[in-house]
C-alpha cells in the first residue's frame, strides 16, 4: 500500500489523481505522523518531514521524494517499491513503439508514443535505476537501430516473434503495448549497436513468419525487407502482395 503525506496541496491533488488513475491502494496521513500498517511505500514533498518509520531498510516503506510537476514520476518509484526487483523496460519498435517499464516482474507503467520521443520516455523511466536494463525487440530494425544508437544503457536484443498477442474485441491499439510487456520479460542478446541492412536470415524468417500467418502465403524478399526496415507490418506487407 502507498501512503501519501504531504502538506503541498497542489502536490496532493495530483498525487491522488495518478494514484487514482492507475486504480493502485492508497491512503493518506498527515505529514510527520506514523505510517499504518503493511505501507510500502510513503510520498512526500520536498518541504514535508520524513516519518520516522520509512528509509533505506528493507523491511521499512520506501522514501519518495516528490514535486508537483513529478508526480507521475512519483507514483511509479512508488508502485515500484513493492516489487523490489530490477527496473526492465522493453520497447517494441515500429511506427507506433510500445513501451513497458517492469520493476521484479511486475508492470508498473506502458506508454506508446512517436518515434522520436521513445529515448526520452527510456532515459526517464531509467533514471535513479543504475542496474535497469533495456530489452529491445529485434523487429523494425532501422527504427530499432537508431534508437539503440541514441541510448547510452545496456540493451539487449530480444527475439520478437511471437510477443505480440491476440487481441479481442475492444483491445484494438494495445498489440505494441502489449508486446513491449513479453520482450521485457525476455532475456536478450547485450549490444552496443545494431546494423542497419537485414540479414539473409532474417528476412528468411520474415518470409516464413508471414507464410504461418497467412496459410502458405510467401513474401517477395523486397516485402520482408521493408518488414524488417520497420515500415510495414507483416500484415500490411501481405495485403499489398495480395493487391499486386
Amino acid at each position: 500500500m502507498i501512503v501519501v503525506a504531504t502538506g503541498d496541496f497542489e502536490l496532493y491533488h495530483e498525487l491522488v489523481g495518478e494514484l487514482r488513475d492507475r486504480d493502485a491502494t492508497f491512503t493518506t496521513v498527515e505529514p510527520g505522523t506514523p505510517l499504518p500498517k503493511g505501507a510500502t511505500a510513503v510520498i512526500v514533498g520536498g518541504d514535508d518531514p520524513v516519518p520516522a518509520d520509512a528509509g533505506d531498510d528493507r523491511d521499512a516503506p520506501t522514501l519518495v521524494r516528490a514535486a508537483p510537476d513529478s508526480a507521475r514520476g512519483a507514483v511509479t518509484d512508488a508502485l515500484a517499491a513493492g516489487t523490489r526487483g530490477r527496473r526492465t523496460i522493453g520497447v517494441d519498435p515500429g511506427a507506433k513503439p510500445g513501451i513497458a517499464v517492469l520493476s521484479g516482474g511486475e508492470v508498473i507503467a506502458a506508454f506508446q508514443v512517436p518515434e522520436a520521443e521513445v529515448v526520452d520516455v527510456v532515459r526517464r523511466e531509467t533514471e535513479g535505476h543504475p542496474d535497469a536494463v533495456v530489452r529491445i525487440g529485434d523487429g523494425a530494425r532501422l527504427r530499432g537501430a537508431r534508437i539503440v544508437a541514441d541510448l547510452d544503457l545496456p540493451v539487449e536484443l530480444v527475439d520478437e516473434a511471437g510477443t505480440t498477442p491476440h487481441l479481442g474485441a475492444g483491445a484494438r491499439g494495445m498489440g505494441d503495448v502489449l508486446a513491449a510487456v513479453n520482450i521485457a520479460r525476455r532475456e536478450g542478446e547485450p549490444i552496443t549497436e545494431r546494423s542497419v541492412d537485414p540479414t539473409e536470415g532474417e528476412i528468411q524468417a520474415i518470409k516464413d513468419r508471414a507464410r504461418e500467418r497467412s496459410g502458405d502465403r510467401s513474401l517477395p524478399d523486397a516485402l520482408a525487407r521493408r518488414v524488417a526496415d520497420g515500415d510495414l507490418t507483416i500484415e500490411e506487407a501481405l495485403d499489398r502482395h495480395g493487391e499486386g
